[in-house]
């Protein structure tokens, strides 16, 4: 399989200079193995692919496999990763008088459309972050690391926050009290789309979250009851 550099849109405004040859080789290999694990794991499943089968589909050596990536969950997860990292980015990038929770909002919609636009491919796409949703769930190893991850996507969300409004996030709880209310938004509204069979695409993702989002002032303040 021929290495393949995703085309995600480019990244957020302000990131650094293009990387140099070397640099771009190394990452059209590693997207190579992310695209070719993704596409084997799609078709045969997680467990029944190999280590061997993945570099081999590349045509690279496991040696080589292993410079990239520690296991199999590593590269599976790397599909999310990408899409993770630049929300994290865009996150940062956002005004600064826009309220955290707004930012937050703002971020991840921005993202999933970026990243799920005609012109996004390959391992960084939300397409194929979507394919990757249903066989998280599915693969009990694959959703323990994938929690481990969001716990870690998790602090460094506290980090932005915490920079953005200019606060200790150790003397002040707001950042990961908000940080732990938008991942659990964010856990609920996927596997509602994954459970209820929304409508396909990044789109139809975008549409649950924002429900999610629009429901989360009533939850928080709102009085549940109707008249008796």
């Amino acid at each position: 399989m021929a290495a393949h550099t995703p085309r995600t849109t480019g990244t957020p405004e302000g990131s650094e200079r293009a990387p140099g040859l070397r640099e771009r080789k190394k990452q059209q290999t590693r997207y190579a193995l992310i695209q070719a694990a993704h596409v084997l794991f799609l078709r045969q499943g997680f467990a029944h692919t190999t280590v061997d089968e993945i570099a081999s589909a590349v045509d690279v050596s496991q040696r080589t496999f292993f410079r990239y990536f520690a296991n199999k969950d590593e590269v599976a997860l790397a599909v999310m990763a990408v899409a993770e990292d630049y929300f994290i980015e865009c996150l940062r990038l956002r005004p600064a008088e826009e309220a955290p929770l707004q930012a937050l909002r703002a971020s991840i919609v921005k993202a999933w459309r970026d990243l799920g636009s005609e012109e996004a491919s390959g391992p960084g796409s939300i397409h194929s972050a979507l394919e990757l949703m249903r066989m998280i769930e599915e693969t009990p190893p694959l959703l323990a690391a994938h929690l481990r991850r969001v716990t870690e996507q998790e602090r460094l969300v506290i980090q932005v926050l915490a920079e953005r409004e200019g606060l200790d996030p150790a003397e002040d709880l707001r950042p990961a009290v908000l940080a732990a209310v938008f991942g659990s938004l964010l856990r609920s509204a996927h596997l509602s789309w994954s459970a209820e069979h929304e409508p396909a695409g990044p789109e139809g993702m975008v549409a649950v979250i924002e429900r999610y989002f629009d429901q989360l002032g009533p939850a928080l303040a709102g009085h549940w009851r109707g008249p008796a």
